[in-house]
């Protein structure tokens, strides 16, 4: 899985744990969850989908850069390296 596929299935992930309220398409475009619309039950939605999926802790709010975009999470998943273990278990 790529950068691109990562950050498009991360994007996937917004939609659903919005109920489809912010759309893949303007999670793709930038910018803050929260100024996208994603409240604090879509952000626990996010992140326990993120954590489910990848095997990774997130934590929105710890020590360190925010994560509060998509390119925020791409980058903490690549840097767990995510994206070579998810092409290798399938």
């Amino acid at each position: 899985m790529g950068s691109t596929e990562l950050r498009e299935r991360i994007a996937e992930l917004v939609g659903e744990a919005t109920g489809g309220e912010v759309s893949v398409a303007d999670v793709l475009a930038g910018g803050s969850m929260i100024a996208l619309g994603v409240d604090s039950l879509g952000l626990l939605r996010l992140v326990d989908a993120i954590e489910l999926e990848y095997g990774v802790e997130v934590e929105l709010n710890g020590p360190g850069r925010p994560l509060d975009t998509l390119d925020d999470l791409v980058a903490l998943l690549a840097a767990a390296d995510v994206a070579q273990d998810a092409s290798d278990q399938r």
